[in-house]
């Protein structure tokens, strides 16, 4: 059904005048989140190089595990994208660099598929709201620039939740879509099953009395069940290892829930505004079930490492769309103007006074005079093969440039831990040649970092280097006294050089560092 202002507007505005405003729209937000993208280019985000350091691996040769010659552990929540490096590891293009520029075309993806459904359902008023609420938001690039899984995810459930709509509006839908994203979701994300399913029903539904829907349905069973039964059967577990460290903190679960609520507030309006219209009402419930499902898990999870609302990113696409879809629904156009202006205003403004931004926006190069730094000393010390054993909790990096057997005694890579085991006694067992703790200061080693116990496990090491990241934030490396002395001057070399090279003599978590950087790389900077 076509609502009056859809009518108006088609009839008012011939074809040619309305494709060359789609195309100007098109061309502009495309500008815009190219600037955006650019300013965020410098960031990686730690956690990324876990799934780096698998993919790796299996590059080489050993399968998808952490360590090379241990049990397989799951401590990545994100197969296919791991797998989808692993190629470029062969070859060996920078994994960061892959991680990117994969993300920049996924995000140039939900940025064009953002505005034409806006377009196609309510007009270049849709297109505005639901392009310029994604490209006015500053944690997009961020999270395009990070090296995580964000915008590929990001991106199918946002394809699913666009086919959902088309399929209860009566438009036509490619018949291998629903299930092929359904797979893609779960594969990125365990999660993925969850958030594409309304799409999926919906299309199970419309199609229950085709042969060919339920041959579909059948191939989604055997490739899910057997994609499902071997992660269980090659890990040991039904669920990845972070699942496990995770799971159930219903208090941090609810303080998230309670951000995100008021992160999206007119978004999430909107979109429920869609139930309230007839026309618009299949929509609604195909996008608030999208919404309320890929937000639920996280509700219960507690999730960790949410910088810059990263999980809320997930559906915060979908949003946008059901933002940029109410258009169509509030009758009057100006008031439709000014309710779609106040909505990207209220998530730009909200994006941009997002907490943790001044720590995101120098987290690169704090990330490569310290992280990096240490993992790159760490692999040229002259130490031998079967000494090169570390125990760390920022199991990025760290661990990744320095290609050493690690412990991740927070547990995400480590399975003992995860389950229970306490990460005392599993270091101690181990005794590994380094031990990096966190700490606030020059000196201030903690005596306890997540169940370590660090005057105990790390009694007779010494300190051969105390690396500042950030003002409060340093990465203590304690060693044996064996090979203290190689491990002092390496890492030091790695670190002096490193810190010469990024922010020298800044550590401040503001905007204005960040801005500082970005005008230094302008012609004349």
């Amino acid at each position: 059904m076509t609502t009056t202002a859809e009518r108006t507007e088609a009839d008012a505005v011939p074809e040619p005048k309305r494709r060359r405003g789609l195309l100007v729209v098109l061309l502009g937000f495309g500008a815009l989140f190219l600037v955006g993208c650019w300013a965020a280019w410098f960031l990686t985000i730690d956690d990324a190089f876990i799934t780096f350091r698998y993919s790796a691996n299996m590059a080489d040769g050993h399968g998808p595990v952490w360590n090379v010659g241990e049990d397989p552990i799951e401590g990545f929540t994100n197969f296919l994208w791991m797998l989808w490096h692993v190629p470029f590891a062969l070859i060996g293009v920078p994994l960061e660099t892959v991680a990117k520029v994969t993300s920049l075309v996924l995000g140039i993806g939900i940025l064009v598929m953002l505005v034409r459904a806006g377009h196609r359902g309510a007009g270049l008023l849709g297109a505005l709201v639901a392009g310029g609420a994604l490209v006015l938001f500053v944690p997009s690039y961020f999270h395009v620039t990070a090296g995580l899984e964000t915008i590929a995810f990001a991106a199918v459930v946002l394809r699913a939740a666009i086919v959902g709509v088309n399929l209860v509006q009566g438009r036509p839908v490619r018949v291998w879509e629903p299930p092929v994203l359904l797979l893609l979701a779960g594969m990125i994300r365990p999660e993925g099953v969850l958030a594409t399913v309304p799409a999926f029903l919906v299309w199970c539904w419309l199609g229950r009395r085709s042969g060919r829907t339920w041959a579909l349905v059948a191939g989604v069973a055997v490739v899910g069940g057997a994609y499902f039964g071997w992660r269980w059967s090659y890990f040991g577990h039904p669920f990845p290892n972070t699942f496990y460290v995770k799971f159930g903190n219903l208090d941090s679960g609810s303080v998230w829930l309670e951000t995100t609520a008021w992160l999206v507030a007119p978004l999430l309006v909107l979109t429920a505004f869609l139930l309230f219209r007839k026309a618009s009402r299949g929509a609604g419930l195909v996008l608030c079930s999208v919404v309320l499902l890929t937000g639920m898990t996280y509700a219960v999870s507690g999730p960790t490492m949410d910088y810059l609302h990263r999980f809320a990113f997930h559906a915060f696409p979908v949003l946008c769309l059901g933002a940029g879809l109410a258009m169509a629904q509030l009758g009057r156009r100006w008031i439709a103007a000014v309710t779609g202006a106040v909505a990207v205003g209220w998530v730009a403004v909200t994006g941009a006074e997002s907490a943790d931004l001044p720590v995101i926006a120098n987290y690169g190069p704090d990330l490569q005079r310290a992280h990096v730094a240490i993992g790159k000393g760490l692999a040229n010390a002259k130490v031998p093969e079967s000494a090169r054993s570390l125990a760390v909790s920022d199991a990025g990096a760290i661990p990744y440039y320095s290609g050493w057997k690690s412990i991740d005694y927070i547990g995400l890579n480590d399975e003992a831990i995860a389950h229970g085991a306490s990460p005392n006694d599993v270091v101690k067992a181990v005794r590994p040649t380094v031990i990096v703790v966190t700490a606030r200061g020059p000196g201030q080693t903690p005596g306890w970092a997540y169940g370590l116990v660090v005057p105990e496990v790390a009694r007779d090491y010494q300190l051969v280097a105390d690396v500042q990241m950030r003002d409060g934030y340093y990465q203590e490396v304690l060693a044996l006294p064996e090979h203290a002395a190689s491990i002092r001057a390496a890492v030091a070399a790695s670190v002096d050089e490193a810190q010469r090279r990024n922010d020298p003599g800044r550590y401040e978590d503001t905007v204005d560092r960040w801005l500082d950087r970005l005008r230094a790389q302008l012609p004349g900077g």
